[in-house]
């Protein structure tokens, strides 16, 4: 499968996030061509502010792995990880991180650039329209 595929596969997550009435962000990790977990945001459900997607996945992914580090994996998510979910992907040190949305007023790079393993590889903007699109009628059906 291909960043677009795997990326259509986090929005499908996001998806039911929206249908939760969850701020609209979902996460796959894949590990060796198959993935190894699936997650979306939790933090209404659950009452817990770090119960974001990546959160959620990341520790799906080390409890499927049997280990901590997820050197070999790759991150999914729908929309630029926040300086905590972006801490622990570094903690974990996540081989790649693919996002789609930037957000630029909550986002990592605005506030920790440089949080994530140095050797962890980041491609931004894949299914950013559609990533975007979810969030901000999430957002507008709010307002």
């Amino acid at each position: 499968m291909t960043d677009i595929e795997y990326m259509k596969q986090a929005l499908v997550e996001a998806q039911k996030a929206y249908d939760e009435d969850e701020v609209p962000i979902g996460a796959v990790i894949v590990c060796k061509g198959r993935i190894i977990a699936r997650a979306h945001n939790l933090t209404e459900m659950l009452n817990d502010v770090t119960a974001h997607a990546e959160m959620q996945a990341i520790t799906a992914a080390a409890t499927n792995i049997g280990g901590k580090y997820l050197n070999d994996c790759t991150l999914y998510v729908t929309v630029e990880p926040c300086p905590m979910c972006a801490g622990a992907i570094g903690w974990s040190q996540l081989g790649r991180l693919v996002f789609g949305a930037e957000d630029e007023k909550r986002g990592y790079k605005r506030f920790a650039p440089d949080v994530l393993h140095p050797k962890t590889e980041v491609v931004s903007g894949v299914c950013a329209e559609e990533c975007t699109a979810l969030m901000k009628e999430f957002f507008k059906n709010k307002r």
